[in-house]
């Protein structure tokens, strides 16, 4: 990629983010494996326990971008990707649909909602990414969230593939996926809208890709954690003369 002084066009410079795409985590080995239909049992419980941590900080980096905004308009629409997570009136709310994911991989909500699964390197990668929406402006941490763009493909990857290479998984449990297809769409059209608005400077447009990658590294960076511990078998700790965890 040439960096210049001169700013893209609007076409040019959602041309290159969506181009981040070829960094996003469906390319990651663990997910290729999954894709693939070569996990374990043990090894899609552990991506759905610690998947479950990202979900439920969802909600909480999407407050702290609202709490950051003082554009009403933008928070009558933000709001909307709370409620998706949390739940209201009869919609029970993706936290509620992915730990009905985790009871049709066979773990209890007991041991999700404890988060006694969840793993160091993905504790740290999803609270980065809280914090930094938390402390960012409200326009760089919706950048962030473009991360959505990618989204699609990978939920329809597993609701294509699951049946089949996971037959042992109960399919009222990919209520969560079936969810997600038309509400990132919906998400992404807002974030897009907000990124392609303001970062117009050449500068502010090398910041807001560098801004995604960040993203694309948190997501990464929780393969990279769980295929320690459930492909190479070096959870933490693993070296310590401790109960393993």
């Amino acid at each position: 990629m040439i960096v210049t002084n001169e700013p893209l066009s609007r076409k040019e410079f959602e041309a290159q983010l969506r181009a981040k795409g070829a960094l996003y985590h469906i390319h990651h080995p663990y997910h290729v494996a999954m894709h693939a239909g070569d996990l374990t049992p043990e090894q899609i419980r552990g991506w759905v326990a610690n998947r479950y941590y990202y979900q439920i900080q969802i909600p909480i980096k999407d407050a702290a971008i609202m709490a950051n905004c003082p554009d009403r308009e933008v928070r009558k629409n933000w709001v909307q990707r709370i409620l998706d997570h949390d739940g209201y009136g009869d919609d029970h709310g993706g936290i509620e649909a992915w730990l009905r994911l985790g009871e049709a991989v066979g773990l209890n909500r007991e041991e999700l909602i404890d988060l006694r699964h969840v793993l160091p390197g993905v504790r740290f990668a999803v609270d980065a990414y809280v914090n930094f929406a938390r402390r960012a402006i409200w326009q760089e941490a919706a950048c962030s969230s473009l991360t959505e763009m990618f989204a699609p493909e990978i939920h329809q990857n597993r609701l294509e593939t699951w049946p089949n290479n996971y037959p042992w998984i109960e399919s009222t449990g990919l209520g969560y996926f079936r969810k997600r297809l038309s509400e990132a769409r919906r998400d992404v059209e807002h974030g897009l809208e907000i990124t392609l608005d303001y970062f117009v400077r050449a500068e502010q447009q090398q910041q807001a890709l560098g801004i995604l990658q960040f993203k694309l590294d948190v997501l990464w960076t929780m393969l990279d954690a769980m295929t320690m511990a459930y492909v190479h078998d070096t959870p933490p700790f693993h070296s310590c003369e401790i109960d393993r965890v």
